[in-house]
């Protein structure tokens, strides 16, 4: 039997924590794990329980979730972090994103897209919209600074290319699949095989790398 996905919860309000506690909890493959009311418990706790996923508020008092965000991915980079914002635009969030959050969850989300977010960052895939991506995007492309070359880019085949090329662009998997005529199941082994080339998190990471570094069809 598969292990349950761990969770930690960090929010500076017990009854959104209550909320996502009830929803996940009633999951057979999710199991929260622990509760956190600001960064820096969200750093001990981290250190204690070793969670598989977190949900990350971005506004807290004493530490917030962007710092926590940045020291908790560079201290255990298996973790996946889900942002919790208000606004889907949130610059706040799109910090947290930078600092290598793997996607972000509006506090209003419906449940099956909670508990889809929670898998879908436990998987290595991204938690955001297309419009969010395309804000990402925007925010972090090379402007005006020479793109260097990506580490272990030369490595990738050229389909690999073309499918690191539309992650970048924002694209689903199913979209991939259908620009590149391709079956899901092959787009998702591809997608796997660029991370690890690349050395990146996930695919908001990749999105990131690819437009520091000029890896993307505008460049």
């Amino acid at each position: 039997m598969t292990a349950p996905i761990r969770v930690l919860l960090v929010d500076d309000q017990h009854l959104i924590r209550l909320g996502f506690r009830l929803v996940l909890d009633a999951e057979p493959d999710i199991e929260v794990i622990g509760e956190a009311a600001d960064g820096r418990d969200a750093i001990s706790e981290t250190a204690r329980l070793d969670p598989d996923v977190i949900l990350m508020d971005v506004r807290m008092p004493v530490m917030d979730g962007i710092t926590a965000t940045e020291r908790i991915v560079a201290t255990h980079p298996g973790v996946r972090i889900l942002i919790l914002t208000t606004f889907d635009l949130d610059e706040y969030a799109f910090a947290a994103l930078r600092a290598g959050a793997s996607g972000f969850l509006l506090k209003d989300a419906q449940r099956a897209e909670l508990v889809g977010a929670v898998r879908a960052v436990h998987g290595g895939d991204a938690a955001l919209a297309p419009r969010v991506t395309r804000r990402l995007i925007e925010l972090v492309g090379p402007g005006a600074v020479p793109a260097t070359p990506l580490p272990g880019s030369d490595a990738l085949t050229d389909r690999e290319r073309d499918v690191f090329r539309a992650i970048a662009d924002g694209r689903t998997n199913s979209e991939i699949a259908r620009d590149l005529f391709l079956s899901e199941s092959t787009v998702k082994t591809h997608v796997g095989r660029v991370l690890t080339k690349i050395g990146a998190r996930d695919r908001v990471h990749a999105v990131i790398l690819a437009h520091r570094h000029g890896m993307t069809d505008t460049r």
